[in-house]
This record gives structure tokens, C-alpha cells and sequence, in this order.
């Protein structure tokens, strides 16, 4: 389930980038952009996906840490264990997670605290153990498994240390890219998976970019690379995400359409579609 498909800007229309993947009732999330949790919630209220209940989240892959990933991280850690959760947070990603992870829990020491000290008179709900977050600095390879799944980590370019990741379910296998140039990575991560979930960028939106397009080029993936990958990697569904993508021309005129980034995408010759927050596949 794509719970945030946006990108830095603040579109009222999509929240940070995160992605859950749901299996027998258990959650596991990419990415911890802005708005996640209550993204989780808006899944269990409008689409009934009761997986991802905000007490239920408890493992989060983090493809890269800059701040449109991993804006909403004090938000996952911090609102389910108000609410009540009762386990830590395990985190996974690339080298500098623990540094943040440590720097975030002697910023919100204070807030720990009193709650704690407060639950002892109010008899609120915040459970002293489960305000650790447990960081997992990783290489590629295998980085998790338990009796639903199997995430399998890759080596991305974004320009900092980054990972795509596979997941394997009983019944389904699922590639998610991040932040990235077009890798024989991902080509081979996929080969032939269920759903991969790749970043776009449109040559339209690029072409009133000229600022942005050698960036691009160093740190992401355009419509023409995409189709290139897509046509080698032969997902059964190619979901775009976190695109330069408006879905009103009054809130961003700037960026393209999703008529106009499937229109770009045309040469694939497999099944796409554009994602939207609180889509499900």
C-alpha cells in the first residue's frame, strides 16, 4: 500500500514518501516521510486495512536518510507510543541511522521523560520499553526475516549511502527503488518480480528545470531510463512514485500530470501505473 507517493514539496495531495507492505496482519514500511502515521491511520479508516493500526507498526526499512525519508521518523516512533504500543521500533538502513536515532532521543529526552513521569499519576498508556528504537546499520544482502517475509537489501545511487529493497511474501514479490539513477541493481533485484515501485521523473517537468536536470542525472531516474529498466526488469506492474507529479495544476503548475508521465512512459510495453497515496495492490 502506497501511503505517501510526494516529494519535498509540501503537497497537500501527497504526504512524504512511505510505503507498507502488509502481510497476515503484520506491517512493514519503507521510508518515514512526512504524515506517515496518520497516512496509517486514513489506511484503516478509508480502505479498512486494519495492519496498519499506528499500534501495530514496529519495522521500518529506510532507503536513504535525507529529510523528505525520514522527516516523520520521531512521528513513528514517538505517536503509536503515546498511544500505547508496546514494543520498540526496529529501524533498518544505511550507515548514519544510529547517529540519528541517538541525536532524536536526546532531543525528545525531556518529552520521554515526563510522560513517563506522568504516567505514574494520570495511569496513561506509554509503556517505558517501548520508547527504544532499535537501529540497524546494513549492507546488501538479506537484512530480515521472520515467518511472513524475506527483505532482501540493494545497493541504489542517490549520491549517499541508499538501498532499494525486495521483499518476499508467500504469494508475491515486490522491489521498491527509492531515491535513484536506473541500476542493474534494481534490473536484477526485480527480474521478472510481482510489483516494482519505481521514482520518475517526466522530461517535461525536467525541461522547465535546467537547474535541476544535471542533478537529475546524477541522482534519479527519468521517464526514457525508466521505460529502458522497466523493459528489462519485467515486473508484472510498474507503480511510478514519488515523481515530479501534480494532481492539480492550481497547487503545482510546474510539474507534470499523470497523463502526461504515462504518456511518457508509453514505449513500456508491460502494465504501469501512477501511484497515489493510499492506493493498494
Amino acid at each position: 500500500m502506497l501511503l505517501g507517493t510526494g516529494n519535498p514539496p509540501a503537497d497537500p495531495d501527497r504526504s512524504g514518501p512511505a510505503t507498507a507492505i502488509v502481510v497476515n496482519g503484520t506491517p512493514y514500511l519503507i521510508d518515514m516521510g512526512a504524515g506517515v502515521v496518520r497516512r496509517a491511520k486514513s489506511a484503516v479508516v478509508e480502505k479498512g486495512v486494519v495492519g496498519l493500526d499506528p499500534l501495530k507498526l514496529r519495522v521500518v526499512f529506510v532507503t536513504h536518510l535525507h529529510s523528505d525519508h525520514t522527516v516523520g521518523f520521531p512521528d513513528l516512533w514517538l505517536t503509536p507510543w503515546v498511544l500505547g504500543r508496546r514494543f520498540p521500533l526496529e529501524v533498518y538502513g544505511p550507515t548514519g541511522l544510529s547517529a540519528m536515532t541517538r541525536h532524536l532521543m536526546e532531543a525528545y529526552r525531556v518529552d520521554f521523560e515526563v510522560r513517563t513521569k506522568d504516567r505514574k499519576v494520570y495511569g496513561g498508556r506509554t509503556v517505558a520499553q517501548a520508547h527504544q528504537v532499535n537501529a540497524h546499520e546494513i549492507k546488501a544482502g538479506v537484512v530480515y526475516r521472520d515467518a511472513n517475509i524475506t527483505v532482501t537489501a540493494f545497493r541504489t545511487n542517490h549520491g549517499m549511502p541508499s538501498f532499494g529493497y525486495r521483499f518476499d511474501t508467500p504469494d508475491r514479490s515486490i522491489v521498491i527503488s527509492g531515491d535513484t539513477t536506473p541500476t542493474h541493481a534494481t534490473i536484477d533485484a526485480c527480474h521478472g518480480c510481482d510489483v516494482l515501485i519505481h521514482e520518475v521523473l517526466t522530461r517535461e517537468w525536467l525541461a522547465k528545470r535546467p537547474d535541476f536536470v544535471r542533478y537529475a542525472g546524477d541522482h534519479h531516474t527519468t521517464t526514457t531510463q525508466l521505460v529502458d529498466l522497466a523493459n528489462k526488469a519485467r515486473p508484472r506492474l510498474l507503480i511510478l512514485y514519488h515523481g515530479s507529479i501534480s494532481l492539480r495544476p492550481n497547487v503545482d503548475s510546474e510539474r507534470s500530470s499523470p497523463t502526461t508521465v504515462l504518456r511518457e512512459m508509453s514505449a513500456y510495453s508491460g502494465q504501469v501505473v501512477v501511484g497515489r497515496d493510499l492506493d493498494v495492490y
